[in-house]
């Protein structure tokens, strides 16, 4: 214990109030000697960096607990065959610099049950490099990340419509290896689609 607070900054006695208050994982014990790791480094430079930010110690317990029960890296990847998106690895502090000021533990646990982040030991994982880019880019002109999120649910279930209609379409006319060389082209339709649903919303504003 002695090792891991000077390590890390700060003095014993802060150490045990952080384990008392769970913003911790308990160390592994070997009979009474208790062992800390390179996790538990990583959490206490992520609670300095958070207070350093103005976050509170309350709201650092509640992202913990949002953090340590969340989706495993391997459950939300493990999708079997490769996708076109590609996964980027974030310490908590990235997270919070993407997000600022809106990485709460209710949009933290969102975007887990989204399957947009799991964890991986002391790190985060975003599914989507373009989706990271996108919903950082929408919160940075002022739309609440809360909002982004839900309008990334109901995207969602558009999304899984198209993708089962157009599974369907070319099933009933080609052999099921064929879906992934014919891809391109419903990902084609939907964006001329969208596209031209954007210039239609656009030229009904006043």
């Amino acid at each position: 214990m002695e090792e891991l607070a000077r390590l890390a900054g700060i003095t014993v006695r802060t150490l045990r109030f952080y384990r008392e208050r769970k913003l911790i994982p308990p160390p592994r014990r070997e009979g009474r000697i208790a062992w800390y790791g390179d996790h538990h480094l990583a959490r206490l430079r992520t609670i300095s960096a958070l207070l350093e930010r103005g976050h509170t110690l309350n709201g650092i317990a509640e992202l913990a607990e949002a953090f340590d029960h969340g989706r495993d890296v391997g459950d939300l990847l493990g999708l079997g065959a490769p996708t076109e998106e590609t996964p980027v690895r974030l310490t908590p502090e990235d997270l919070a610099d993407h997000f600022a000021g809106e990485v709460t533990a209710e949009n933290l646990a969102a975007a887990m049950d989204l399957g947009y982040v799991g964890t991986d030991g002391g790190e985060i994982v975003h599914v989507s490099r373009r989706l990271l880019d996108v919903s950082s880019a929408l919160v940075r002109e002022g739309i609440p990340l809360a909002e982004v999120l839900d309008a990334g649910r109901r995207v969602r279930e558009h999304a899984d419509a198209l993708a089962a209609l157009f599974t369907d379409l070319i099933l009933r006319h080609a052999p099921e290896e064929d879906l992934r060389r014919l891809r391109p082209l419903a990902k084609s339709v939907v964006e001329a689609e969208l596209s031209m649903a954007l210039d239609r919303r656009l030229r009904k504003q006043p």
